[in-house]
């Protein structure tokens, strides 16, 4: 055959075979309402797309340009694909073509949803990919073998994951971690704090969206193939069979587990970065129970205590006069210079940064980054470490269930009051619920300080905070209440103070006090708000990260009042004051200080400095000074127990014992005094004692019918449950 007859030949192929074999098994139909309904779906998207254009084109990736393109072609797309309906008429290559297209669907929806999770499908591991295909296509066995429907099949499953993968991707934008299954639970709380945050589409919305209206267009015209009885059932069983002994297999051995399919429990945003969300998102699914530890007894909690625990100082006389504690755990606090050196135009933490004096300071490790406050709280008010409880989980929202010893327990015992102030909405964390279990006398929340339906009518307006400040000076005039839409820390401590002034002075005091005015969402200015600060020696303005430092200056300023009160005061009173998190500003501003280029490709060093916050420990008397470079916050309210002078639980002086071998216990790893940085997978010298460590937590959080009194209470003295009051109820 000449070479010039090849096109020929290839034309007259296409033209005989091809086109007549289409022709004879495809059909291709419209219709008036399909192609309106068309036109409307592209038009909308069209708009949305053309009106968000600077969501593509703010970015600084190559890509961006491509992801541009699709995003204003899809419409058209879209367009023709609901206009359209193609109908293979050869039933036997139809039921063929549809289990071929069963295959084919999780490359599509692996697509949505790691747009989602902000990377391309080529950017997975092989691992990655593998799993996350499986696991899409065990979403759609489950729901075929339940329905037998592909149509149903692809919408139902579709529609799940993209629901939440769209809330993984919200929620690495605003707390910059993972969405993990245990967040469900913490909803109410993210209900109240929701309308801080900015919900314009971004470009990794938009890309999947558009795939997603893609998926349920192609699903809804899916018409599944008359197959015959037995056919049905055998398909039907084999996908259920297929799923449910995969399921089996993964929830009830660790088969899975032992060849390393399990979440990266040291760096949970490398883990869905490299192995995708459903992946990362399933398999943290499997850790949501508490298990007892290993080799588990109860009357042995007190010979792992007393190993640790020798030669102790004989305790204190109780006669001495006791020092009023005030506790106060600040929202969002940090200094962001332990993550890379920057400048500003002047220091956002001049206060604290020169407070030395009668003050024991340094640097805290907790548990969590961005959110999920309420996790150092529990640390620092019981001495239980996270790193012990189910990746993810919140202990407040799932654990605090019944009474449970605590630095509250502990001083009460020994005569204080307790008093807790939290100025937001009391539900939050379940603190209502969780705060009388932990032994506190009074609780005084928002509803307790303003209206609440003021705030009703600030959200039913807007959520404008300009607006809420004018019901305010209506109101409660000259208060000098918010900053922003939040209780300021100034008058926060203004509260504080009046409580202590107005205390039962037959009673030494003791109060714990969570602020709120650093609480996330550094996208809206308002008139009440001064933003003093900014950055001078990066690459470009951070909007986020200049207004979070302007309100750690507010809070400062605020301290330092309080500090200015308490210095005039006769009583003896001791003051700790710490920071719950660092805040989730720009992921560019942290790589850019960090000196790396993702978030997931961060050193052990690196991963610990981000879950690092000050803490200070200031008293009205002479205290000795120091500084401590690592402390985790399982230890520090012993560590206040001692500077106070106090009794303190046997639980107390195990901590405090323990630091002194591994200063920092927490969710990431954990650091020795020498300065060696271990991940909770690595073989350490300290397995034992961290073995040992959980046993004797799980005995005090979880087996409460053989807790161990004489290791939690003081001399073993349970102090009885009463029932909390509000500022109400007085």
């Amino acid at each position: 055959m000449r070479i010039a007859d090849v096109p020929k030949s290839v034309h007259s192929f296409f033209k005989n075979k091809v086109l007549s074999f289409l022709k004879e098994n495809i059909e291709i139909t419209t219709s008036r309402r399909s192609k309106i309904i068309g036109t409307i779906i592209a038009a909308v998207s069209l708009i949305i797309v053309v009106l968000s254009v600077d969501a593509y084109t703010s970015q600084n990736f190559a890509a961006k340009w491509l992801l541009l393109a699709f995003g204003l072609a899809a419409p058209f797309i879209l367009w023709f694909f609901c206009a359209y309906t193609i109908r293979i008429k050869n039933e036997k290559i139809n039921k063929v073509w549809h289990f071929i297209f069963l295959f084919l669907m999780p490359f599509i929806t692996i697509t949505m949803t790691e747009c989602l999770n902000n990377i391309f499908i080529y950017n997975m591991t092989y691992l990655g990919f593998l799993g996350n295909y499986i696991l899409v296509l065990v979403f759609y066995f489950v729901f075929f073998a339940i329905t037998g429907s592909f149509k149903f099949s692809y919408i139902f499953s579709t529609t799940v994951l993209y629901g939440f993968a769209l809330a993984h991707s919200y929620i690495m934008d605003f707390r910059g971690t993972p969405f993990l299954p245990m967040d469900f639970l913490s909803i109410s709380t993210a209900v109240g704090v929701a309308n801080t945050y900015n919900y314009a589409p971004t470009y990794k919305v938009l890309t999947a969206s558009l795939i997603f209206i893609f998926i349920i267009i192609i699903s809804a015209k899916t018409k599944t193939p008359k197959y015959n009885l037995l056919t049905k059932i055998i398909s039907r069983t084999f996908m259920g069979t297929f799923s449910a002994v995969l399921l089996l297999l993964f929830y009830g051995t660790n088969v899975f587990a032992n060849m390393g399919v399990k979440p990266d429990f040291w760096n949970q945003t490398r883990g869905y970065r490299n192995y995708g969300f459903v992946l990362n998102f399933v398999l943290n699914t499997k850790y949501l129970y508490m298990s007892e530890p290993s080799d588990y007894n109860p009357d042995e909690i007190k010979g792992y205590v007393d190993n640790v625990v020798e030669n102790e100082k004989p305790e204190i006389d109780d006669s001495y006069e006791k020092p009023n504690i005030i506790c106060i755990m600040n929202e969002s606090l940090s200094d962001l210079q332990v993550l890379g050196d920057f400048t500003t135009n002047e220091d956002y933490m001049p206060f604290l940064h020169s407070l030395s004096e009668n003050t024991i300071k340094g640097n805290l490790y907790v548990p969590v980054i961005g959110a999920g406050t309420s996790n150092t709280e529990f640390e620092f008010l019981t001495g239980h470490t996270t790193a012990f409880l189910p990746s993810g989980s919140n202990a407040y929202m799932l654990y605090v269930k019944n009474p449970l010893a605590s630095l509250v327990s502990t001083l009460e015992v020994q005569g204080y009051s307790s008093f807790a102030l939290h100025p937001y909405y009391s539900f939050g964390w379940k603190r209502n619920e969780v705060y009388n279990n932990l032994g506190f006398n009074r609780f005084v929340s928002l509803e307790d300080i303003m209206d609440i339906s003021l705030m009703d009518q600030y959200k039913d307006n807007g959520n404008d905070p300009d607006y809420l400040q004018s019901l305010i000076d209506q109101y409660y005039p000259g208060s000098n209440m918010l900053i922003r839409q939040y209780v300021s820390d100034s008058y926060n401590y203004k509260l504080l103070i009046e409580d202590y002034e107005n205390r039962d002075k037959s009673q030494p005091y003791f109060a714990f006090n969570v602020t709120m005015q650093n609480h996330s969402g550094y996208t809206t200015s308002a008139g009440n708000f001064d933003e003093c600060i900014y950055t001078t020696s990066t690459t470009k303005a951070y909007n986020k990260t200049n207004k979070y430092l302007s309100l750690v200056k507010a809070s400062d300023d605020a301290f330092r009042e309080l500090i200015e009160y308490f210095e005039n005061v006769d009583e003896p009173t001791v003051i700790c004051m710490f920071g719950d998190h660092q805040p989730s500003i720009e992921t560019e501003f942290v790589t850019e200080i960090m000196g790396v280029s993702n978030l997931s490709d961060l050193t052990p060093e690196q991963e610990q400095a981000r879950h690092c916050t000050p803490f200070y420990i200031w008293a009205n008397y002479d205290i000795e000074e120091k500084y401590i470079d690592k402390l985790s916050s399982n230890y520090l309210s012993s560590l206040v127990l001692q500077t106070a002078g106090v009794k303190m639980t046997e639980y107390n002086k195990y901590l405090l014992k323990l630091s002194e071998t591994l200063p920092v216990i927490d969710t990431v790893g954990y650091i020795d005094n020498a300065g060696n940085y271990y991940k909770w997978s690595d073989a350490s010298p300290y397995t034992e004692l961290l073995d040992d460590y959980e046993k004797v937590q799980y005995n005090g959080i979880f087996d409460q019918q053989n807790v161990n009194p004489e290791v939690f209470y003081i001399d073993g003295y349970v102090p009885p449950a009463e029932e909390i009051e509000t500022a109400e109820e007085d």
